[in-house]
């Protein structure tokens, strides 16, 4: 009798993005969706929750549908909405509808920038009955096997007026990320932006000294995401320092004293 591959054992047959693990992320990940729990990411921006979505859906043969939460956000955004085509009103389903209705993942990528509603509808997905109510067409959905609620925030960027609820974080299984250790973040960095580890290995560096300013020069750290955009222009033959003015100094700050003081930090390790 042949069995049928997982699909995390067949991943190397497919294009998956890249995502370096840097504890049991994975494994959490792979028991969330077995036992369908929902999932929420914590971390800085940049730091690879995004991207570590993305492989996971990839590694798991999993659709993705991707929200990017902001302001304006509302719960009929997620569920659908009547509107007008050739004259008629007609219902059309919402980024989360459609994937309640077939499967795979929602992500909502810094839920807590979404309007408070939209925690609201999310709640009856996140409980035993993993239900999508849309009252609006009287119909209610019931989450097939292979749908999975993921979101994601910033915890550090976030305040008081925007945060998760205890009472909605603890519907979820949580994974707290972090930029990765310097050896580890190298490899990203080489890998992703076709870059030498010893120049990647300075862009390290020189990321781990600009998060040290974090909370007193600058609201948010050097992100890895950010590294490798410098090391992609680096890679494309663009002088370093140059590269750094332009992927790192200037995304920072608006400042001109802070951004002063950045390029001392960059002058005193890459000359």
């Amino acid at each position: 009798m042949t069995n049928t591959p997982h699909p995390a054992d067949t991943a190397q047959h497919r294009d998956i993005p890249f995502y370096h693990p840097v504890a049991n992320e994975v494994e959490i990940f792979e028991r969330a969706f077995r036992l369908k729990l929902p999932l929420l990411l914590k971390g800085p921006t940049g730091c690879g929750k995004t991207r570590f979505v993305a492989h996971m859906a990839a590694r798991l043969g999993l659709d993705l549908h991707t929200v990017a939460c902001h302001d304006d956000l509302t719960a009929a955004d997620l569920t659908g909405r009547y509107l007008l085509k050739g004259g008629e009103t007609v219902w059309v389903d919402g980024p989360l509808t459609r994937a309640v209705r077939t499967g795979g993942i929602a992500y909502l990528d810094e839920v807590v920038e979404a309007r408070k509603d939209v925690t609201v509808v999310l709640h009856p997905l996140t409980d035993d009955r993993r239900i999508l109510p849309l009252e609006r067409i009287g119909e209610t959905l019931q989450a097939p096997d292979d749908f999975m609620l993921v979101v994601s925030y910033n915890p550090g960027y976030q305040n008081v007026l925007k945060n998760l609820k205890p009472s909605t974080r603890q519907r979820f299984l949580a994974i707290d990320f972090d930029y990765p250790p310097a050896d580890v973040e190298t490899a990203i960095v080489a890998h992703e932006a076709g870059l030498d580890e010893a120049v990647a290995a300075t862009l390290v560096r020189l990321g781990h000294k600009l998060r040290a300013l974090k909370d007193h020069d600058l609201e948010e750290g050097a992100s890895t995401r950010l590294l490798i955009h410098c090391g992609r222009l680096a890679a494309d033959g663009m002088d370093l320092a140059e590269a750094v003015q332009a992927a790192l100094v200037e995304p920072l700050s608006d400042d001109e004293d802070v951004k002063a003081g950045l390029r001392e930090a960059v002058e005193a390790l890459i000359g």
